[in-house]
């Protein structure tokens, strides 16, 4: 199959297309790797298994939704024997699990075709992906100086460059809603536990790390929902169980909505004129579907926010990299981990239990705030409107982790530098509350500048039913980036 002909259907499409007998599963593996070797100097595929990919085609592949379309995992979690992993870390090259994550069971179920993994910063910290492990950074398709996102940068790329229609991701701070801004993808982070997190875990970053994907339809989001929906055995919490399907939901147009929207950050600071161009374009296609939209300058203390957000994603990063030097049988040199690394687990190594238990605290006090502003007895907001990043995508280097110069340490990365990028995403990853970047703006030098949507916990069907509604409005799916 030609390229042309193969960017041209989303996953769902392409696996229609050999259910049809147009096409063949080995085929689309052939496009598939052609197209990540025209585009590697994205730096975006950094592990291809070929020889599993063609076995699994040739041992029959499951009966599911996505039955031979070829299919990338991020180089973070989603365990997988047959797929090595390096986490972006030096620490963990060449890393072999000794089992299947339940989330990589369920979309081998599906039918999908893994044949190899996508760049991710190191250990899913930072919003770019230039992890030193990989020789090279990861380039934005649309213009390769800026920077693609993370944490799920690599598997945007790919997605965004015609590698693959859909791509696994992971979120925990924005990690897919990043990305998907960045790269003119639609990316949805799902309410806290839909996904499993088993059987290596129960929770990552106190709950607030969850998997996703990165796609080019909403259809294709709703399909993989569905493949994947519900917790596994042993699983700690449950998210609220779903009124039917994903793909159900898309047939019928959500109710009529009351919308919150905002154009400045939740600091109170003004945002890029690009990022408030694109939440107004959204806001006036959502009144033009019939949907209420109120201004409004949330009250959040993002700033106590996310000073938790950092003390528990230190304490994370400190236990990876103990797991690592655990593994290597020595301590992580400077060789084996980058600066940004290094200066969360001497955070982490200052916070005591009761102080990792307060941030706990922290996080769930604004989750129950949050909550309030979003429920039918409160002010009586279905949604929030704001843009997805501060910024449109910055330029490669600015955000590198591995910098030798721009910040003293990890409270001032994340607090005096990235908040004032990426001011938006993680509140949802502490609340729970499902959100969703969609791809409706590009500026006038013709990068993506994503909007973010977020929504009440459990209600992620409405979330991607007003997602299936904005992408009828002002499709997306035809832009694509001149490689």
């Amino acid at each position: 199959m030609r390229i042309d002909e193969y960017v041209g259907f989303d996953g769902l499409g392409l696996a229609a297309l050999i259910r049809g007998g147009e096409v063949s599963a080995a085929e689309l593996l052939d496009t598939a790797l052609a197209q990540a070797v025209a585009t590697d100097g994205l730096g975006a595929v950094v592990d291809v298994q070929e020889a599993v990919a063609r076995a699994s085609i040739a041992a029959g592949l499951p009966a599911g939704a996505f039955t031979g379309v070829p299919f990338l995992l991020k180089d973070l979690g989603c365990e997988a024997i047959d797929f090595p992993t390096s986490m972006g870390s030096g620490l963990f090259r060449e890393h072999r699990y000794g089992y299947d994550s339940e989330l990589y069971t369920r979309l081998r179920a599906a039918g999908l075709v893994t044949f190899g993994r996508t760049a991710s910063p190191e250990l899913g910290i930072g919003p770019t992906t230039e992890a030193k492990v990989y020789g090279r950074p990861t380039r934005n398709p649309w213009q390769q100086q800026h920077i693609a996102g993370g944490s799920s940068g690599g598997s945007a790329a790919a997605v965004a460059a015609g590698v693959t229609p859909v791509a696994h991701g992971s979120d925990g701070g924005g990690s897919v809603r990043i990305p998907a801004s960045s790269c003119g993808l639609f990316g949805m982070k799902p309410t806290r536990a839909l996904l499993p997190d088993g059987p290596a875990s129960g929770e990552g970053w106190a709950g607030m790390a969850i998997d996703g994907f990165l796609t080019r339809s909403v259809r294709d989001t709703a399909a993989l929902l569905d493949a994947t929906v519900g917790p596994d055995l042993g699983a700690p919490y449950y998210a609220p169980a779903l009124p039917g399907t994903f793909t159900e939901a898309l047939a019928r147009p959500p109710r009529r909505l009351r919308i919150a929207v905002s154009t400045r950050s939740f600091t109170g600071a003004a945002i890029h004129a690009d990022c408030v161009a694109a939440v107004e374009h959204t806001a006036r296609l959502c009144e033009a579907l019939g949907h209420e939209l109120v201004p409004v300058d949330p009250s959040i203390d993002i700033v106590r926010f996310m000073h938790a957000w950092s003390s528990i994603v230190a304490c994370g990063t400190q236990l990876a990299v103990r797991s690592g030097q655990a593994a290597l049988g020595r301590p992580a040199t400077t060789d084996d981990t980058e600066r940004v690394t290094r200066l969360a687990c001497e955070l982490g190594a200052t916070i005591s239990g009761a102080d990792y238990l307060e941030s706990i605290d922290v996080v769930h006090a604004l989750g129950r705030e949050m909550a309030r502003f979003l429920s039918p007895t409160g002010p009586s907001y279905d949604m929030l409107l704001t843009a997805t990043l501060g910024e449109p995508p910055a330029e490669l280097g600015r955000f590198c982790s591995d910098r030798a110069d721009g910040w003293t340490d990890f409270l001032d990365y994340r607090l005096n530098h990235v908040l004032h990028y990426s001011p938006f995403t993680a509140l949802a990853n502490g609340t729970g509350q499902p959100a969703m970047s969609v791809p409706l703006w590009w500026n006038d030098d013709g990068l993506p500048v994503g909007t973010h949507l977020m929504a009440r916990a459990g209600d992620d069907l409405t979330l991607l039913q007003l997602a299936a509604q904005l992408e009828q409005a002002d499709p997306w799916f035809a832009r694509r980036p001149s490689l």
